[in-house]
């Protein structure tokens, strides 16, 4: 598995977290029993927990750049792909932005709407924009 299919998997299983409600540990268990994600484990594990962790600041971040939207108004895979996207571009700093923003992109293009690369696109365009105008300080 590369880093791609596993940014695929990681928005299916923040998908279902999202959709069903279950506990995070058994969407990963029962994720790691039917599938061998090989060096690739690591990220999914610890990237799946930061953003479930983390869910709430990264929502809230969201929100910030929604123009006349509501959060719950998203379609959740749209919201899925964002989080997953967020928590990248905020805590991780060994993944390049633009890496994030253009695999979010791929994967809004196979799994969403037709209009859902362009709006992901932007929302995320905006929050790289704004980290790279306030530099490392992200609290705004």
């Amino acid at each position: 598995m590369n880093r791609t299919q596993a940014r695929e998997w990681l928005v299916k299983l923040l998908y279902q977290f999202d959709v069903s409600k279950s506990e995070p540990s058994d969407i990963l268990n029962k994720f790691f029993e039917n599938n061998d994600p090989e060096e690739e484990k690591d990220y999914i594990e610890k990237t799946f927990y930061g953003i479930v962790e983390n869910v709430n600041n990264i929502d809230d971040r969201i929100k910030k750049y929604l123009k006349n939207w509501d959060i719950n108004r998203i379609a959740k895979i749209d919201l899925a792909i964002m989080r997953c996207s967020f928590y990248e571009i905020l805590y991780c700093d060994d993944i390049p932005n633009s890496v994030s923003i253009n695999e979010a992109v791929e994967i809004a293009k196979k799994y969403s709407t037709e209009k859902s690369p362009s709006f992901i696109n932007g929302i995320l365009g905006n929050l790289v924009k704004d980290f790279n105008n306030d530099g490392d300080n992200y609290d705004n």
